[in-house]
């Protein structure tokens, strides 16, 4: 049976997103004194984005990175802790009802976990693309569309999200190539023809991207088209590159302690951030397929860490 000791902790949160820092400044003010594992990338996605403009209360916008300091200041101001090491597999011990959380740092004990570990959108895994992430290349029209006024663009994908994406961005660039890697889209049908009638928006079939071109700045100038069925290569300028080719939920490392939909998704069978194992609550886009919003993430981590302490107050008693 595992002990009650200097390795336990009431509270563990999981990730340093939008859901993970809010989540801690509500239970560091609950006095909770989470403790908060960053994982590989602290901050999350937000931090690989240039300017926020549409989280409340900044009229002016803000850096991504910048907005991520700031939660994570307020977050310790509190008591929230921080642990600069990487989750690898949390597991429940039936005898004590503690969980065991398992880092590349050592093992932990807590009395309730929040898991906001996020989702990676999926990329081509083409070379210097890692490099070109915030500068032309994103996977977030609603968030980075509105810095590519009266230039062309293009979204990846041929799906409903590609759909949407590229009818979105049509409020703001001069032309978007929907590239797509088949010949016909996989989007509803309702979706489609938003697309195919929409006169700035192209579709470019049976096609991918093989290659990037930047400019002496380092900045997005352009692709390299290639036929899926010819092999024929051609250039395309163009000033950014939208990824809608789906996201992968960061939760595989949860095991059977969750439930998740075909894609990853953590499954919150009451609505609120409580998974189906008592004290395990998730929030932000681990368990968000649809709306993938730095305010919605932050609204989750505010469910989370009230249950979290509802929960935890419920053991006491």
């Amino acid at each position: 049976m595992l002990e009650y000791g200097a390795m336990n902790e009431k509270l563990i949160i999981i990730g340093t997103g939008p859901a993970g820092y809010t989540a801690a400044i509500y239970a560091a003010r609950a006095d909770l004194k989470p403790l908060v594992f960053t994982g590989d990338q602290l901050g999350g996605q937000l931090t690989t984005t240039t300017e926020v403009e549409n989280f409340p209360g900044f009229p002016e916008g803000i850096m991504g990175p910048e907005l991520m300091f700031n939660m994570s200041s307020q977050a310790e101001k509190f008591g929230a802790r921080y642990a600069y090491e990487t989750v690898t597999a949390v597991e429940k011990d039936g005898e004590s009802g503690l969980f065991v959380v398992k880092t590349t740092g050592g093992e932990y004990t807590a009395q309730a976990v929040i898991v906001a570990t996020g989702a990676k959108a999926r990329y081509m895994g083409l070379p210097g693309e890692k490099e070109l992430i915030g500068h032309g290349l994103t996977a977030c029209a609603t968030c980075d569309g509105s810095f590519y006024r009266d230039v062309p663009v293009c979204v990846v994908g041929g799906g409903d999200s590609a759909c949407e994406e590229a009818s979105f961005l049509t409020r703001f660039a001069s032309k978007v190539y929907l590239i797509h890697r088949r010949d016909r889209l996989r989007a509803s049908k309702a979706m489609q023809q938003r697309v195919l009638s929409n006169p700035k928006i192209e579709i470019l079939w049976n096609s991918t991207i093989s290659d990037y071109r930047k400019d002496d700045s380092g900045e997005l100038c352009g692709i390299v088209l290639s036929d899926t069925e010819t092999g024929e290569q051609r250039p395309l300028e163009l000033k950014c590159v939208f990824m809608a080719i789906g996201h992968e939920p960061n939760s595989k490392f949860l095991g059977d302690l969750v439930d998740t939909d075909p894609a990853g998704f953590i499954i919150r069978p009451w609505g609120g951030a409580a998974t189906r194992t008592p004290g395990l609550f998730a929030a932000g886009d681990v368990a968000d397929a649809v709306y993938k919003q730095a305010i919605s993430a932050a609204g989750m981590g505010c469910w989370a860490a009230l249950e979290a302490e509802r929960y935890l107050l419920e053991l006491e008693d």
